[in-house]
């Protein structure tokens, strides 16, 4: 999809991935739509970007539902929409409470498929647009500390590779990008132990280096202008994504046709 004067929405926008990804996009010429709870950051950003600023509640099911009509009509249909919003609790599954595991059931796996499903109608009838889910490298290979976090990173990757198959014929794109530990607030947050030394170690081996949140956005454009199913970072791990994604690729020949 050529990105020039389309408009994206993109949630967690205020900071990290978010911002990176809201900016990069503005930069080859999109009108971007900014979500997020921090309505100052938003605002700041916003400004510099020429973008439209969506103060919004994530866990606010009320507001959640009213997204997608308040970017369009700020800024028009939404061509792009980038699932990015995203939190994690690191910790032993044993003192996890149930609030923490609902929030972020919600907030990563719950939210992005509900504004999938408020942007999709549009982008059908419009036979053109892009969803771009956010997860991680966490999704094919998980760490102790983020049995929550994986799983809801799973099931986000995996919704994206089904939902290719209801979208088959369509000009309608999903693109899935999973990546490893970015240098942002959420990571500089770790502090359980199993989960900080699981790090250091596939680190030491050079098998998960970190990411800049600017590689972040590069590679998200280029996954939408490219039309890309999948995009990994850092490349050397493309292979984990590959082996968990590989059941799917040989059922898709096997149900080819089904209407």
């Amino acid at each position: 999809m050529e990105i020039r004067d389309r408009h994206v929405l993109v949630t967690g926008a205020s900071r990290g991935i978010g911002a990176a990804i809201a900016r990069e996009f503005a930069a080859r010429g999109a009108r971007v739509s900014l979500a997020a709870r921090s309505a100052g950051p938003l605002d700041e950003l916003a400004a510099e970007l020429d973008g439209y600023a969506l103060p919004c509640d994530l866990f606010d099911a009320a507001q959640v539902n009213g997204l997608v009509g308040r970017a369009e009509a700020a800024a028009g249909p939404v061509d792009v929409l980038v699932n990015n919003a995203g939190m994690e609790y690191t910790k032993s599954f044993f003192d996890t409470t149930e609030a923490e595991i609902d929030d972020v059931v919600r907030l990563n796996l719950t939210v992005p498929m509900q504004l999938t499903r408020m942007v999709l109608p549009g982008m059908r009838e419009r036979n053109r647009g892009h969803v771009l889910n956010i997860s991680s490298m966490a999704a094919n290979g998980g760490f102790p500390g983020l049995a929550v976090y994986c799983g809801t990173k799973s099931g986000l990757s995996h919704f994206g590779r089904i939902l290719l198959e209801d979208l088959h014929g369509s000009d309608v794109k999903v693109t899935t990008l999973e990546v490893g530990p970015v240098p942002t607030d959420l990571l500089d947050q770790l502090e359980y132990p199993p989960t900080v030394k699981s790090f250091a170690r596939l680190r030491h081996l050079q098998l998960m280096p970190n990411v800049s949140a600017e590689r972040v956005a590069r590679a998200a454009a280029d996954g939408v202008e490219r039309g890309k199913r999948a995009v990994w970072l850092p490349r050397r791990a493309f292979l984990f994504g590959a082996l968990v994604g590989a059941p799917q690729r040989i059922v898709r020949p096997l149900i080819a046709g089904v209407r």
